[in-house]
């Protein structure tokens, strides 16, 4: 099994709800940390280029950069938890990338840190 790591950064403010009640808004220096996951080599003995993963994880951390999430899909509809925010990555991600990086490589997982010691991530099941 072959594992990359790729991180990306974006600033973003959000005001999630907790039992019914808004917190107040504030923001965030967000690190998201996508993994990519196979058990085998390309014929150039890559997982996948590193460049590809970082095109498409930046392009979709730039929708939400210098924004309030609650005012960006989907999180004008849904509680911009970091939960929801790795959920929503991984899939975009994979949705963007499984195409081309199959038979090697999946998108397995996105870790989105919102703070110090503050972190979620969401997985992909199976293969």
């Amino acid at each position: 099994m072959y594992e990359l790591t790729i991180e990306h950064a974006f600033s973003a403010a959000h005001a999630i709800r907790i039992a019914g009640v808004v917190e107040t808004l504030h923001g965030h220096d967000w690190r998201v940390t996508a993994t990519i996951r196979g058990d085998t080599l390309d014929a150039d003995g890559l997982l996948c280029d590193f460049h590809t993963v970082q095109g498409a994880l930046a392009e979709l951390c730039a929708t939400f950069h210098n924004t309030t999430l609650n005012a960006v899909p989907p999180f004008d509809r849904t509680n911009p938890t970091a939960e929801l925010v790795a959920r929503h990555l991984v899939d975009a991600l994979a949705e963007r990338l499984d195409p081309f990086l199959r038979p090697h490589a999946r998108v397995h997982s996105v870790r989105v840190t919102e703070a110090i010691g503050c972190a979620a991530a969401a997985y992909r099941s199976g293969r």
